[in-house]
């Protein structure tokens, strides 16, 4: 017998069904919540890509000035040329044309076209405006053009390292392309057109276009002018002096601000190398902050900046040199194998004198000496603003000996690089303050510490001066105050042991001597048209940079009345020491001496050079 369904049953099935159907809705809520609100976006984009196909539009990068508003970097428009094989009909006609406008092998245009399981193919970046307006006027089906940006350096061959240059894909590669790409670099736009599934445009479809971003512009601390006085001085020693490499850097020494910095060899921004990674890579170092080396008699400096600090010299002190010292029993020679005889602190500095430095660095002791190195920023970087900055090298402490210590003392046993030691320099003439070097025009300095007392700093100015006019005040640059020293560093090969024949020869300057606004650096590597000493190689052209820089900066003469006598250089060469000496101390000529043999071999400057009376020439016997 069939059972027949209650009202209470029927209710009970009807009540199920009811939640059934509720709980699939709210599934189906759930799931749209999902698709819909939490993975929205994504799916949007991802059926976006399926109709449509965009390509990027790149974002002009920021332009680059200098202090004075010139402009050394801008961007200006190319375009990149791609193709889609599936829309792409007479592929012979256009590989053919496309060959000879884009200089690209025919059969590498004709594979790339054909490639039709590829919906989009790159065929070549950054073609210039004039090129891709006639590809545009042949209104090929298939292929499309984008909005690109390339650099361009209005002045080509100059600020090379500095400037640095981007990739094709407009990505800073070196320089402060390179260390201020965020900064510089845009945001990138794009273009998009709807297509079908195949990848094929959609004829009277919408077109949708947005445009990118310039970067931000940059303000260099750079001043074009100055640069220019420097790179010229510098091809100048390459030609004269056949040297490996120069780098010339001013900077201002209360600031930190680098007016110019430069090292040739070097080459073209807008035509760069890139088929040779090997030069590349070498023209494109900054090496002003990359390399280090010993440096020699500039280190002096720092050395008796410490010893005046701690109060272990005076002026007035003297100091006897034989032409070496004895350091536990090791026999250190001063660059003068004959002496300098008796001096005071003030002769000795301005003789450069060896054993005087090692004296001081003795006195000062292994503990202050690297206490003063260090404050002095040695062994750590300066913090500029570009990359690659070598830190330099300070035996470690405990390892010291008194022999090590003595050959610090000038200059020896140590490494820096030319920005460390010119930051290190301009911190101890501009009233003791260390600042950290900038390639940004910057309104104030950014002083790290307080190294020496002012009054310190004003004895060094005073010697500094004194090291450099050796015909008076005001006479090393006729007419103007300039403080300075110069430097000469053996070089070491691989293994350790010194290079034969291989120095670096170095000058650095200050001006006013009294007050520094400016200071500057020379530095030469491996000189090789027969002399290799600071005094010859590297101070001349140090002369050259500032009689330029006051002439642009319009800097008046302090003394009016200098008038240097000048004369010609006689031929001392094959004459014994003895009668080179009496010829040349008659004309009023000092010398130094290098060499025992007792016959000259060599004089620099060579015969019928014009030099000033009382200028030190260079007697090699």
């Amino acid at each position: 017998m069939q059972k027949l369904y209650t009202l209470h049953s029927l209710r009970k099935r009807i009540l199920a069904i009811i939640v059934l159907i509720s709980l699939l809705f709210c599934a189906l809520g759930v799931r749209l919540f999902i698709i819909q609100i939490i993975n929205g976006k994504n799916l949007q984009s991802k059926a976006t890509s399926q109709w449509t196909r965009d390509l990027a539009i790149i974002a002009p990068r920021g332009t680059i000035y200098d202090r004075t508003g010139s402009t050394l970097a801008v961007s200006y428009t190319t375009y990149n040329v791609y193709a889609r094989a599936r829309e792409i009909k007479e592929k012979d006609k256009i590989a053919e044309y496309l060959s000879s406008k884009l200089d690209i092998n025919f059969s590498t245009i004709y594979d790339k076209i054909s490639q039709k399981n590829i919906s989009e193919v790159l065929l070549k970046m950054q073609v210039s405006s004039d090129i891709a307006e006639e590809i545009y006027n042949q209104k090929f089906s298939g292929i499309y053009l984008a909005e690109n940006v390339a650099r361009y350096y209005p002045y080509g061959d100059f600020l090379t390292q500095i400037l640095g240059f981007t990739s094709s894909d407009n990505v800073g590669q070196t320089g402060v392309e390179a260390y201020f790409n965020s900064f510089l670099q845009g945001k990138d736009g794009y273009s998009f057109t709807q297509s079908d599934l195949q990848g094929k445009e959609i004829c009277g479809k919408l077109r949708y276009y947005v445009a990118g971003t310039k970067g931000e512009d940059l303000h260099l601390s750079i001043d074009s002018k100055i640069e220019l006085i420097v790179e010229q001085t510098l091809e100048q020693i390459m030609q004269e002096q056949k040297a490996k490499s120069a780098t010339g850097i001013v900077m201002k020494a209360k600031t930190g601000e680098i007016l110019a910095l430069s090292t040739k060899p070097s080459f073209n921004l807008n035509e760069v190398p890139r088929d040779n990674l090997t030069e590349l890579f070498d023209y494109s170092k900054i090496k002003g902050i990359t390399d280090l080396y010993e440096p020699g008699s500039t280190f002096k400096i720092l050395t008796l900046a410490a010893a005046l600090e701690e109060g272990l010299t005076n002026f007035n002190e003297r100091f006897y040199c034989p032409g070496y010292n004895m350091v536990d029993g090791v026999k250190i020679k001063c660059w003068k194998s004959l002496g300098h005889g008796s001096q005071t602190l003030v002769e000795g500095f301005a003789n450069s004198c060896n054993c005087v430095f090692m004296n001081l660095a003795l006195r000062l002791g292994v503990e202050r000496f690297y206490k003063y190195a260090k404050l002095f920023g040695i062994g750590e970087a300066t913090g500029v603003d570009l990359s690659g900055e070598a830190k330099g090298i300070l035996m470690p402490q405990k390892y010291v000996k008194n022999v090590d210590l003595a050959r610090m003392g000038f200059g020896h046993a140590i490494t820096v690089s030319p920005l460390q030691l010119l930051n290190s320099v301009s911190g101890i003439v501009n009233g003791g303050k260390l600042c950290t070097p900038t390639i940004q025009k910057v309104d104030n300095p950014n002083v790290r510490r307080e190294i020496i007392s002012y009054e310190t700093s004003q004895k060094m100015n005073f010697l500094l001066e004194k090291a450099t006019n050796k015909h008076g005040d005001c006479s090393f640059v006729e007419g103007y105050n300039v403080g300075g020293k110069t430097g000469t560093a053996q070089k070491y090969d691989e293994s350790g042991k010194i290079a034969q024949g291989k120095y670096i020869s170095s000058f650095i300057g200050v001006y006013p001597a009294n007050n520094p606004d400016y200071a500057i650096l020379v530095f030469v590597d491996e000189p090789s048209a027969g002399a290799y000493y600071g005094s010859i190689v590297a101070q001349p052209y140090g002369k050259i940079i500032f009689n330029k820089m006051f002439e642009y900066l319009n800097i008046p003469k302090e003394n009016e009345e200098i008038k240097l006598e000048y004369i010609k250089m006689p031929n001392v060469v094959g004459l014994t020491v003895s009668e080179a000496s009496e010829i040349l101390i008659k004309m009023g000529i000092d010398f130094e001496l290098y060499g025992e043999s007792g016959k000259i071999k060599k004089q620099l400057p060579p015969e019928g050079e014009d030099i000033a009376v009382g200028d030190t020439i260079v007697l090699i016997s």
